[in-house]
C-alpha cells in the first residue's frame, strides 16, 4: 500500500513527525484541574519524545493553565527540533462549559501567559482555538498576526472552522494549520481536509480515534486488526495517515503503552481493500 511519509514541513518551515501527541488529557478528568498523577503525566511527555515525537499541542485551557505547565515542566528545556503547539481564544469555566472569547486584549494577554507557562519567547504554532462570532474575525486574527510580527507567534492556526472561513482567514494572515474534530467515523470535515491538501496546510485531526468510541467490539475495524496483529487504535490512525499528506493526528493518553501503540501506527501497512473497507464506516 502506499507509504505514508513519516515527516510534514508546518508552515513550510518546521518539519513533525507526523503521529504528534495531544496533552488534553494530562490535566485532570475533562480537562479540569492539575494531573490525578503528576509523575506519570511527566514519564508518558518523556517517553514520547524518546519514541520520537516532535510535535506537541495543548491549550491554555486545559486545565484551565495546567496542561502547557506540564509539558513544560516534563521537556524544558525542550529538545532541539521540538515543535510546541498550543491555543487560546477559549474559556473553560467549569467541567462541562466552553466558551470562545476572541477579544484582542484578552488574546494578547494569553498568549503572554502561554508564554510564560511554556517558558517561551516564541511559540512555535498559535491557534485561534475557536472564531469568537461576538468578535469581527479581523480584530481576533489581527491581534495575533501583530504578535506574529513581534516575534511571539511563529505560525498561526485555525481550529474547528469551514473552508470559507479558512478563506477569509487567508486574507487576513497567512495560516499553517487546521484542527477540526476528524476521525474514521466522524468526516463532517471532509471538505475542509481536501482544501487544506490543495492548499499545503496542515490538518490536525483532533480525537483522532473517537475517544475509542469506534474500536469497541466486532465490525471492519476489529476484522482488520486481527488480520495485521495490531489493535485498532492503531489501525484508525494509520488510515489516518493514509488519507491525505497533510494529516497530523495528535492521540493523548495517559498510558505508557497506549502510546507506544499509538507512535507504532505509522508502520501499520494497509492494503487498497483495507482502505476500501474502512472507508465505508463513516456515518
Amino acid at each position: 500500500m502506499t507509504d505514508s511519509v513519516e515527516t510534514f514541513a508546518l508552515g513550510g518551515d518546521l518539519p513533525v513527525r507526523r503521529i504528534g501527541f495531544g496533552n488534553r488529557w494530562l490535566a485532570g478528568p475533562n480537562s479540569w484541574g492539575p494531573p490525578e498523577d503528576p509523575a506519570g503525566a511527566a514519564a508518558v511527555v518523556h517517553r514520547a519524545v524518546e519514541l520520537g515525537v516532535n510535535f506537541f499541542d495543548t491549550a491554555d485551557c486545559y486545565g484551565p493553565a495546567v496542561a502547557e505547565g506540564v509539558l513544560a515542566d516534563a521537556l524544558h528545556p525542550y529538545p532541539e527540533g521540538l515543535v510546541v503547539a498550543t491555543k487560546v481564544g477559549m474559556t473553560h469555566p467549569s467541567p462541562t462549559e466552553w466558551i470562545p472569547l476572541g477579544r484582542p486584549e484578552y488574546l494578547r494577554q494569553q498568549v503572554e501567559l502561554s508564554l510564560r507557562r511554556l517558558r517561551l519567547e516564541t511559540v512555535d504554532l498559535l491557534y485561534l482555538h475557536r472564531i469568537d462570532p461576538a468578535v469581527p474575525l479581523a480584530d481576533q486574527l489581527g491581534a495575533l498576526a501583530e504578535l506574529r510580527e513581534a516575534g511571539k507567534i511563529r505560525h498561526i492556526g485555525l481550529s474547528e472552522v469551514t473552508v470559507e472561513q479558512i478563506k477569509e482567514s487567508r486574507d487576513i494572515t497567512p495560516i499553517a494549520s487546521v484542527q477540526n474534530r476528524y476521525h474514521l467515523t466522524d468526516r463532517k470535515s471532509e471538505a475542509v481536509l481536501d482544501f487544506c491538501e490543495q492548499e499545503g496546510i496542515a490538518f490536525v485531526p483532533f480525537l483522532p480515534i473517537g475517544k475509542g468510541a469506534h474500536t469497541a467490539g466486532d465490525g471492519v475495524l476489529a476484522t482488520i486488526a486481527g488480520e495485521l496483529g495490531a489493535t485498532q487504535a492503531q489501525v484508525a490512525l494509520a488510515w489516518l495517515l493514509l488519507r491525505s499528506p497533510v494529516m497530523l493526528p495528535i492521540p493523548g493518553t495517559k498510558s505508557l503503552a497506549h502510546l507506544a501503540e499509538n507512535v507504532a501506527a505509522q508502520a501499520i501497512d494497509l492494503t487498497d481493500d483495507h482502505l476500501r473497507l474502512l472507508g465505508a464506516l463513516s456515518q
